[in-house]
């Protein structure tokens, strides 16, 4: 019963983290690795079929509610669909170790930038206006 409780919490926080559009996978990789033994490969698949309806659902949701941009659409679904099956192809081709410390790194690395995104935003948007305002590339890049 204790199993079935953690799944169902782990589905919850996957469900709402997807919804919100921050990656349900963030949390349910995860949790099926540690407290459900199941190995990286195998928890990336599941996400993948968990993914699907969360999208769909999150999708019609976020185009009723006009928060999806459609300019520019396809220059990010087009080769992200291509990427995708090269990345599918590269999981299959390594190591399931290998594959979890890549995840694992990858959410140090969006913790990391999550953490200061305030941060780079402002850096970027002086870097934006002191362009504007005809200073060099070199001074900007003396200052960082």
């Amino acid at each position: 019963m204790g199993k079935i409780i953690l799944l169902f919490v782990t589905g919850v926080s996957a469900g709402v983290l997807g919804g919100m559009g921050m990656g349900g996978g963030a949390i349910l990789i995860p949790m099926l690795t540690v407290f459900f033994a199941v190995d990286q490969i195998n928890a990336q698949a599941i996400n993948l079929v968990a993914f699907i309806p969360m999208a769909i659902v999150s999708l019609i949701i976020h185009v009723k509610n006009g928060r999806v941009e459609k300019k520019g659409l396809l220059w990010i679904i087009i080769p992200a669909g291509c990427c995708s099956l090269c990345g599918s192809l590269l999981a299959l081709a390594v190591k399931g170790s290998f594959l979890k410390r890549c995840f694992g790194a990858f959410l140090i690395l969006l913790s990391v930038f999550q953490f200061f995104s305030n941060k780079i935003l402002e850096l970027l948007q002086k870097k934006k206006s002191n362009t504007k305002k005809g200073e060099s590339g070199e001074k900007i890049a003396k200052k960082f």
